[in-house]
């Protein structure tokens, strides 16, 4: 071997020591699975490591199965012997999904809740993402014809030829949409497209500017309103503002005046509203005022709905989201302020599974963008109103209504001792007639489903239960069936009762149905719209009755809490709260503060513009002191005395508490393993109680038991939970009993 060949081969060898000699790098990812860990995997040969960010979504062996899962990090070094490692099947993007900040929030979400990671991060995407589908427009592409075609056309392909020249014409592209809507078929774009004849190229996204955003003008403001807004636009950068406004003050009108501004700055709006019943209204009064793109994302939607409305605010097109809680993970491209309406509610915290809330993760985010974030509400959270007082938010108050509207008379009408039909007082059935021969329209509310709460037999006294829960079936009759609501559990109603095979069986108390029916026999000329998880379930069929509200014909509006929240009818100047004693005698710290929130919306509901509203609160206990506090005084001056009650009791929000729920199929089992878990030593300062066993023991057949802990400092019961989840993880009775990790829980039972 001559000299020039053998410094060849050395500088080979040398290059192949080098790439020996590199650092082996491994992926570490997130995989949707109830462990609390990260996974780490070989990378694709096809794909560079460094080439692949954090964020981006993989699809990777697991067990036998093939999971969409998520790179967290790249790391030079695991645990696990590289030859037991798999590799990486298939790299699902060329970048990440989701702008890096969404990323970390996620992140921060999932360590803040104590949730499985993989199952935190993946659930900050939309649906469609998390199936593995690609990430591009559905039919955001145009099809052009080639210059210089692969293959000559055949002139027998008729359709093929008349699909061609079509495209042909329309040397800037055409949509599959237009192609469809001209062909009747779009069948031949596939053999066009394998002969090389045309091909589809990504449809330019165009962000629809217009100098002036405002598609009506903007109505005038009163003074109040007036300060709102200045001090909203002033403030640069990140602030939290609570407007609290009585109901019917105009806060919306607030928000239009900011996002106004907002669009003018070229920025994006994003709208967090608590019920699915209340986006199509918004949606419509936001497209009415302004001449932008506005989309919304809710669960009613089709995932490939969502994904592209998602992919909408992502690229900036987009100007104005509205959207339910999960919609807080929705990117935007110029992010420039966030609105959470009716911020107390709480539909904004998850109740199951990922029990994230969706107002607070809106003040991180908007930390972290910097930007403003308002919350808006009649009936603040005392949470937020402490806030307030220790200056963390700028507070904004609308103290009168808008327009003329007056606020409305309330009574208390003591029910002790009188005749009701179908929860209806005497009294309370004259006042309807008034108003409704007056040409108004009345709302009663009555939160309870159903014709009526039990199934009675009057001869022995059994109540139908549910035997899969410690609860009782609620009788329904549209159809004549029994339902746990609990559990979603039914049956047939029974011919004769069980235990003593009497005949005599009869419905005990009042709910929507069966007040839906009185109401029926005692003003048969009006009509009734029926508003409640049972009559709204049918797709659409919530906007169609608001529609025919809105007709303002005289008539009654009948139904639970899904008519308190956000809702404008302007005929109804009579509400009348049927059952307002049910929330009154609560064991859980929050029930007063619920009850006092749910009556003063409802109540909210009357005289809503020119016509003079009436409240009417039927009660056993008319001297109640909640009661009281409410009719003479209102909202504040309860909530003022209920934050003073908090901080003599060291409850939240002077202090932090999570609970640890766990769940059996055996009696005793979750409670054991609550008790064992216990033993773990705690952190000074952070307590336990229980554990014992839930109100409601016994739901959808299993048994359940609650463990709380409680700190009078955030960080220390945060560094508990972390040690306290990976111990129970590790628990002798774990993998026999379910347990969730509730962070700020809203529900104590």
């Amino acid at each position: 071997m001559n000299y020039i060949a053998r410094r060849k081969k050395h500088r080979i060898d040398k290059h192949l020591i080098d790439i020996l000699r590199l650092p082996m790098i491994f992926l570490r990812v997130a995989i949707p699975s109830p462990l609390r860990k990260l996974f780490d995997y070989l990378p694709p040969a096809s794909h560079p490591p460094a080439e692949i960010l954090p964020g981006t979504r993989l699809l990777v062996p697991f067990g036998n199965r093939k999971l969409v899962a998520i790179l967290v990090e790249t790391v030079s070094q695991s645990a696990v012997n590289k030859d037991k490692l798999k590799a990486v099947i298939k790299v699902l993007d060329d970048s990440p999904p989701q702008p890096k900040f969404i990323f970390d929030l996620a992140l921060w979400a999932a360590q803040y809740y104590q949730h499985p990671i993989g199952d935190a991060l993946l659930q900050s995407l939309p649906i469609h993402l998390r199936k593995g589908h690609s990430c591009e427009r559905l039919h955001e592409f145009l099809f052009h014809a080639l210059d210089k075609p692969e293959q000559p056309l055949n002139s027998r392909a008729i359709k093929q030829q008349e699909a061609y020249l079509l495209i042909k014409q329309h040397q800037n592209g055409i949509s599959m949409d237009a192609l469809k809507a001209e062909l009747g078929s779009i069948a031949a774009l596939k053999p066009l497209m394998e002969k090389g004849l045309i091909e589809k190229r990504h449809r330019p996204h165009k962000v629809k500017s217009s100098l002036e955003p405002l598609r009506e003008p903007a109505k005038t403001l009163n003074p109040e309103q007036q300060v709102a807004v200045e001090q909203i636009n002033l403030h640069r950068g990140y602030r939290t503002f609570l407007l609290d406004g009585i109901t019917g003050s105009g806060k919306t009108e607030v928000y239009l005046q900011v996002i106004e501004q907002v669009l003018k700055q070229g920025k994006q709006a994003l709208v967090l509203v608590p019920e699915i019943g209340l986006t199509p209204q918004t949606v419509f009064r936001f497209k009415a005022r302004f001449n932008v793109n506005v989309v919304y994302m809710h669960s009613n939607m089709s995932d490939k709905q969502r994904f592209q409305a998602w992919l909408q605010a992502r690229d900036g097109d987009a100007q104005i989201i509205i959207g339910t809680r999960s919609a807080i993970f929705t990117p935007m491209a110029n992010p420039g302020v966030i609105i959470i309406d009716e911020e107390h509610d709480q539909s904004f915290k998850q109740q199951d599974g990922y029990r994230y809330s969706a107002r607070d993760l809106a003040i991180v985010r908007a930390h972290g963008e910097d930007i403003p974030v308002i919350l808006g509400s009649a009936t603040p959270s005392l949470e937020s109103l402490h806030n307030v007082t220790l200056k963390r938010y700028a507070y904004l108050a609308l103290n009168r209504r808008a327009g003329n509207a007056q606020p409305p008379s309330v009574e208390l009408l003591d029910i002790k001792a009188c005749p009701l039909n179908a929860g209806l007082s005497e009294q309370l059935i004259s006042v309807i007639q008034q108003h409704l021969t007056a040409g108004n329209q009345a709302l009663i509310f009555l939160n309870r489903r159903g014709f009526a709460p039990s199934l009675s037999c009057h001869n022995c006294g059994w109540i139908a239960p549910c035997k899969r829960c410690d609860a009782k079936l609620t009788l329904h009759q549209k159809p004549p069936h029994l339902h746990c609501h609990h559990c979603g559990s039914q049956k047939p109603i029974p011919r004769h009762c069980p235990d003593c095979a009497s005949h005599e069986l009869s419905a005990k108390g009042t709910g929507t149905e069966r007040a839906e029916e009185a109401l029926g026999q005692l003003f048969p000329e009006f009509p009734i719209w029926r508003i409640d998880r049972d009559s709204t379930s049918r797709k659409n069929a919530m906007q169609e009755i608001i529609d025919e509200i809105n007709k303002q014909q005289p008539g009654i509006l009948l139904g639970t809490q899904m008519l308190a929240k956000g809702h404008h009818f302007a005929k109804v100047s009579l509400v009348a709260i049927l059952e307002a004693d049910s929330g009154l005698f609560s064991t859980d710290f929050r029930g007063m503060e619920r009850t006092a929130q749910l009556i003063t919306q409802v109540s909210g509901r009357a005289g809503r513009e020119e016509i003079l509203g009436q409240v009417i609160i039927q009660t056993h206990h008319p001297e109640h002191p909640l009661l009281q506090c409410l009719v003479q005084q209102g909202y504040r001056d309860f909530a003022t005395e209920e934050i003073q009650n908090r901080a003599s009791a060291g409850l939240p929000p002077f202090s932090h508490i999570a609970i640890i729920r766990a769940e059996a199929s055996n009696p005793g089992r979750a409670e054991a393993f609550l008790q064992l878990a216990q033993q773990t030593p705690t952190i000074e300062q952070v307590s336990s109680f229980g554990p014992f066993p839930a109100p409601m023991e016994k739901k959808a057949g299993v048994y359940r038991s609650h463990l709380i802990l409680q700190s009078g400092k955030r960080p220390l019961l945060q560094q508990f939970l972390s040690q306290f989840c990976l111990q129970l993880e590790h628990h002798p009775l774990a993998n026999k009993v379910r347990w969730s990790i509730d962070v700020d829980p809203y529900d104590m039972f």
